[in-house]
């Protein structure tokens, strides 16, 4: 019997293509795309982290509240401190950093390899696992014995060290060793000074925003010599990640971290006047912050699509059942139960939902991977997105529910029709004038939702507008960005390193179609900046006059190749490349907070560049301030220092400013460095503008999603419209007819079915404006140039919509003006 239902549903189904494609294109595209967002929202924000109880895992991030500095690393005696000091709720505390090195291959060239520098107990805190091997022991991390006191080494005497103790990823260790256990107890690459005890098991990586600057999956691990240096807290590198005891609360937690905060504020100055404080945060909501809340919103976007989808589904299928009224009356005229008729109705509206689960699930499928192929870098954990089952069986049941529900109520009623007055009738459908008020209400409901989307999009559309407006501070065209590893000038004397950059930068020069050439540490939109303190005289009086600025290591030429003007003053030549010099370029920004209203060259501010203290250095000129994390923030003041004040050899990002496409240089470059040194590895060459579009990304993902999402809506609301007043027009033909027999023009009938719709539309609209209003806030944090509430926004998505609305009202309107009367009153 159920696969008569089933056969005779789906011949019943095939005679009406259009609403068949239409109903389950409709569910699909609700279904898929929610499947895709949440299976996305499932993987970044609800799915635990990979590590041994997560939810008692976080960070401790170091605030500097008084200079609007948050989530600074830690100094050794920091994280020792708060190690030690936060015992009674923590069961441990671990430090990690990571950097870029370069080893050898097996064949000799250079291979860049991401490293980690971790605590001994990293591991255990975590609950890493090891492939082969052991784990880092205490004895791992004993600090450096310090150099012999009074009485100096003999000549040539090397002062004895410990060696530096090693684990293994498993990647590397199967790419670079091809997973060989004999390894263990070797040293890494050439050097001596290491020696391999361990190879971790697959997978393992660090979750950390990309804010952090963290390698997410190092290949080799060395474990710290941590020395207590209280002497020295301005040196800071390391990641704090603690896990709380059993039972203990976050907020118990973070009082046991400010007692050791505060302990440090009370003993060093530095950190008491830039006001030091330590902010414990679960591991998994530190990862997200950045991301959240456009998770969020794209959640909400995309669970208005599938409502409108569902309430779609609501209008159509009453329809076609109270279009169907005449034959279910013949069926039950001629002995068809009640029971027979609401079981092959409900079969066809399952069927036809099933359809539409099938192809939604298809489309949530290839919507995750576009998804990948256009998501941001700055969303964390994307190889763990999948398919989620828990997604797609709720949006599916979702899809069936509604089926199931919207064809049943219907069903029920033309399974018990008043067959005199049905089989009397030719012309119309009685049952659709029963819920009219109903369909009005889906539809207007529809069109609230969809306006919403609508808003959100125009919004988004704003933000990319003026994110592609913004000045980063320099001319990314025509220039070509590297990074330069290994093979480290002159291990000597500053003087050869000196002369070693020199010499790439000749021999970049000498390229045929490079106009200049300049290097940087680090380098805009490429992360890992740092802010020092800088102040005016008044500092010295009274320390809490220090701010933050960003510190930029820079050769001569950088102003000129990236085309950063300089609003005052000159740029470093050769000569102001000295360590002996102490001269600075600031930002236009830096200048007005410290010179206000006067020129800033030949002043002098304090700045902490390498000492442990700050020192005074004299500005030589003024640049225009340059966007250096993100294109969205103008973010803080800058200080440029040449190379040659910490001895040579800090810059290792180099631009070159070419003639033509700068792509067209990139092999030139690699030989020339080759030519040089061959040891030397040459990493993310790529234009400038690869940079800046990357800088954009995330923008571009969320006006790209919401985009779409309005998009599918408005169509799904104005196919609803649409339905609902053909329904009108097929119920009203007599009265339409009748009209028309009494003089009524076509104009006139025209002019009654638009003026229905837009009333619908209008009540939408107004629905729309008032939950806009509410909903758009949460937008906030992903909007640049342009409020939440912004009126231009919200007056030009209404006239879309307006235009919309006409556009669908227009076909069922022309066709009730062309009825032709007589035909009309003789079907009635």
């Amino acid at each position: 019997m159920l696969l008569r239902d089933i056969v005779y549903a789906a011949r019943a189904l095939r005679k009406s293509p259009a609403f068949t494609l239409i109903v389950a294109i409709t569910l699909a595209l609700g279904i898929g795309a929610s499947t895709a967002i949440f299976s996305v929202t499932n993987a970044v924000l609800v799915r635990p982290l990979p590590y041994k109880d997560p939810d008692r895992l976080v960070l401790a991030c170091s605030d500097m509240r008084k200079r609007n500095v948050k989530d600074f690393p830690l100094s050794n005696a920091d994280f020792l401190d708060l190690r030690k000091g936060a015992a009674n709720t923590f069961e441990d505390f671990a430090a990690v950093r990571t950097f870029r090195n370069v080893l050898p291959r097996a064949d000799g060239t250079p291979e860049q390899v991401y490293g980690g520098l971790a605590s001994t107990n990293l591991f255990r805190v975590l609950g890493a696992r090891m492939s082969i091997g052991r784990d880092f022991t205490d004895a791992d991390g004993i600090p450096q014995p310090p150099p012999p006191q009074g009485a100096a080494a003999a000549p040539g005497q090397a002062r004895p060290r410990l060696p530096n103790i090693v684990i293994l990823s498993y990647e590397y260790w199967q790419r670079r060793y091809a997973g060989n256990p004999n390894v263990l107890g070797k040293s890494l690459g050439n050097n001596q000074g290491t020696q391999i005890v361990g190879v971790l098991a697959p997978g393992f990586e660090l979750f950390f925003p990309p804010e952090a600057d963290m390698e997410r999956a190092p290949d080799t691990w060395i474990a710290a010599r941590i020395p207590y240096d209280p002497a020295n807290r301005n040196n800071v590198a390391w990641r704090a990640i603690g896990r709380m005891k059993p039972g203990v609360a976050l907020d118990e937690a973070q009082r046991n971290a400010e007692v050791v905060a505060a302990e440090i504020r009370r003993s060093n100055a530095i950190s008491n006047t830039a006001g030091q404080y330590f902010r414990i945060e679960p591991m998994k909501q530190h990862l997200v912050t950045g991301v959240q809340s456009t998770i969020m919103a794209l959640m909400g976007a995309v669970i208005f699509l599938l409502l409108i989808a569902c309430a779609n589904v609501a209008n159509l299928l009453p329809v076609r059942m109270s279009l169907r009224e005449r034959e279910l009356a013949v069926r039950a005229a001629i002995g068809g139960s009640w029971w027979d008729l609401v079981r092959q109705l409900l079969t066809e509206s399952l069927l036809l939902a099933g359809a539409g689960v099938l192809l939604g699930a298809a489309l949530g499928w290839a919507g995750i991977r576009e998804l990948l192929a256009i998501a941001p870098a700055t969303l964390p954990r994307l190889e763990a997105v999948r398919i989620d089952p828990a997604a797609l069986g709720f949006t599916a049941l979702a899809g069936l529910v509604s089926a199931a529900i919207f064809g049943l109520a219907p069903a029920l009623r033309a399974a018990s029709p008043d067959l005199m007055q049905v089989l009397r009738g030719t012309g119309r459908a009685s049952g659709l004038g029963r819920a009219g008020w109903m369909r009005n209400g889906v539809v207007v409901a529809e069109v609230a939702l969809s306006f919403v989307l609508l808003i959100g999009s125009g919004l988004m559309i704003r933000s990319f507008i003026a994110l592609q407006h913004v000045n980063p501070g320099f001319d990314s065209h025509n220039l070509l960005t590297f990074q330069l590893l290994g093979g480290r000038p002159g291990q000597n004397q500053p003087v050869q390193r000196a002369a070693f950059l020199n010499q790439i930068r000749d021999r970049l020069k000498a390229i045929p179609g490079v106009q200049s050439v300049a290097a940087s540490n680090p380098f805009p939109l490429t992360g890992n900046f740092s802010p020092i303190r800088w102040g005016t005289a008044e500092a010295l009086s009274d320390p809490s006059k220090f701010q933050a600025a960003d510190l930029q290591f820079i050769l001569p030429g950088y102003f000129q190749t990236l085309r950063t003007p300089l609003l005052d003053g000159r740029e470093f030549t050769d000569a102001d490349n000295a360590a002996d010099r102490k001269q600075v370029i600031i930002d236009q920004v830096l200048a007005a907070k410290a010179f206000p209203g006067r020129s800033a060259v030949g002043e002098r501010i304090l700045v902490r560049v390498n000492s442990p203290q700050a020192e005074w250095a004299e500005i030589i000129g003024v640049a225009a301030h340059q966007r250096d994390k993100d294109l969205a923030v103008a973010g803080r003041e800058q200080v440029y220092v040449p190379d040659g004040w910490v001895g040579f050899g800090a810059v290792n990002r180099w631009a070159l400013r070419t003639t033509g496409d700068p792509a067209r240089y990139a092999a030139a470059v690699r030989e020339e460095i080759r030519k040089l040194d061959p040891s030397l590895l040459i990493s993310e060459l790529r234009p400038m503008d690869e940079w800046v579009d990357r800088a954009q990304a995330g923008t571009r993902f969320s006006l790209l999603l919401i985009g779409v999402f309005a998009v599918i809506a408005a169509v799904l609301a104005a196919v609803g419209l649409y339905g609902v007043l053909s329904t009108v027009v097929r119920q009203r033909t007599a009265e339409i007819g009748v009209r028309m027999a009494l003089g009524a023009a076509p104009g006139g009938i025209f002019g009654l079915v638009v003026g229905q719709g837009l009333r619908l539309s209008l009540a939408g609209i107004v629905l729309g404006l008032a939950a806009a209003f509410a909903v758009t806030r949460v937008m906030s944090t992903m909007l640049i140039g342009v409020k939440a509430t912004d009126p231009p926004t919200f007056a030009a998505m209404a006239v879309v919509f307006a235009l919309i609305a006409a556009a669908a009202s227009w076909f069922p309107a022309r066709r009730a003006a062309r009825l032709d009367p007589t035909q009309a009153l003789r079907e009635e």
